[in-house]
């Protein structure tokens, strides 16, 4: 074995010890792992799983004796556009429930609705659509959407010529939905806590054990140190994200249409990327004083600016293109475009060079600012 071969094996051993240090530190799988399989569940749950079905959760108030109400009300019922509160009966019970935002509307069948029209064969009637004012956007396209199933009915009973007409047609590009886009941040947000995180808690800690000290007094490399942290701290990301991806599969029917292998590379880079903001403050602060603010100062900034919980172009234009040069902003739009959109590394051109510009100078720093204690 050679001297290039040992410095290897060193690194391997290293890596090997990095990660089972992690796995048996309970705390570090909580925040590693756990912590942002939570998030998944609570930001699943608040975007309806992924799907791009518009739905509205209305009460339906039949004041109607009409035959043809109680069918009407039925039919809603089997229609997946109206999530019905059956438990509603009266207007004041679904008016408090409007005040709290737990209902986007009220449709009301007043009396007589459904009633046969005076001089004519067929039933009539006007529904009313009601809903609170900080709710108007919603109860406005309720109003639309139940015209447009009024609309139906109506021409079952009055056939009308229509001069004017739309033709509609599917195009081949997948859109994405609140879940999609939402998920693409997790995973960001993921890869932020094991290459931030995981360096600022481990290497104070490291250092007021004397550990690092006595690993300076050994053949051991700085870049040796750093190069077997990046690999077990890939290897932890990647069963992290792993997880991810089982849990958005099966439970929110999350359909990923990039290339896996693909994915992986690119998740292994960002990690490599993330991970370096963690070893440069990690390695520089001398406890957990330094440290914790430091991280959160950086961390928290990134998360918010750059798409992570939300689209980036609801921001000011200003704020758009300083963001978009931020460390973490072509991490999310990368994954964002692999998992969703299908596209492949090749197509990422500007985001992976911003990546490795930021790649070079971060470690540059990480380099020249890590202290054994």
């Amino acid at each position: 074995m050679n001297a290039f071969q040992k410095k290897l094996f060193t690194v391997w051993i290293f890596t090997k010890i990095n990660t089972r240090r992690f796995f048996r530190d309970k705390l570090a799988i909580f925040f590693g792992i756990l912590f942002p399989l939570i998030f998944l569940f609570v930001f699943g749950g608040l975007s309806g799983g992924g799907g791009n079905d518009l739905t509205f959760k209305v009460a339906v108030i039949n004041q109607s004796d009409s035959s043809f109400s109680k069918s009407f009300v039925k039919q809603l019922a089997k229609n997946k556009v109206y999530k019905i509160d059956d438990q509603i009966t009266t207007v004041k019970a679904a008016n408090d429930k409007m005040a709290k935002s737990q209902l986007d509307g009220t449709i009301i069948l007043p009396k007589g609705f459904g009633d046969k029209v005076p001089g004519q064969t067929y039933p009539g009637g006007q529904a009313q659509v009601i809903y609170t004012q900080n709710n108007a956007s919603a109860g406005q396209t309720l109003a639309s959407v139940l015209s447009q199933t009024l609309k139906g009915i109506n021409s079952k009973f009055v056939p009308t010529p229509e001069p004017f007409s739309v033709a509609s047609k599917q195009s081949n590009e997948r859109s994405l939905s609140s879940f999609d886009y939402t998920f693409a941040g997790l995973l960001g947000f993921s890869i932020v806590g094991i290459g931030i995180f995981g360096p600022i808690n481990v290497f104070p800690e490291l250092k007021k054990q004397g550990v690092l000290r006595r690993l300076r007094t050994t053949q051991l490399k700085v870049w040796q140190y750093f190069t077997s942290t990046m690999f077990s701290q890939a290897a932890i990301g990647l069963v992290s994200v792993a997880i991810q991806f089982a849990v958005a599969i099966g439970v929110f029917h999350l359909k990923v249409v990039g290339n896996y292998f693909e994915i992986i590379l690119f998740i292994i880079l960002s990690i490599f990327l993330i991970l370096g903001i963690g070893l440069a403050v990690g390695g520089w602060s001398q406890n957990e004083r330094q440290a914790a603010p430091l991280g959160n100062l950086i961390v928290f900034p990134m998360l918010f600016l750059s798409g992570t919980f939300f689209p980036r172009f609801l921001m000011p234009d200003v704020l758009q293109k300083i963001t978009t040069f931020l460390p973490l902003t072509p991490v999310i739009d990368g994954l964002r475009l692999l998992t969703t959109e299908g596209k492949h590394l090749t197509d990422l051109g500007p985001q992976l060079g911003l990546m490795a510009l930021w790649i070079v100078v971060i470690y540059a720093i990480a380099f020249r600012v890590f202290r054994w204690e």
